[in-house]
């Protein structure tokens, strides 16, 4: 459960904008929509590995 203390006379846009930073790195709602589908282990790993490639390449090209 996300807890946001709100100080006396704080704006409620505020503190919305307080519980939804909070919210988004709990990272639920990432995690709801990557069990929406079932995505294969093999699949899973190869998108894996093609992201630190990529990665890789970008922290090559920076140097």
């Amino acid at each position: 459960m996300i807890i946001v203390p709100i100080k006396e006379g704080e704006n409620i846009e505020r503190a919305l904008k307080k519980f939804k930073r909070k919210f988004e790195k709990t990272g639920t709602v990432r995690e709801l929509r990557s069990r929406k589908t079932f995505v294969k282990k093999s699949v899973k790993r190869r998108e894996e590995v093609k992201k630190a490639i990529y990665v890789q390449s970008l922290h090559l090209n920076e140097e």
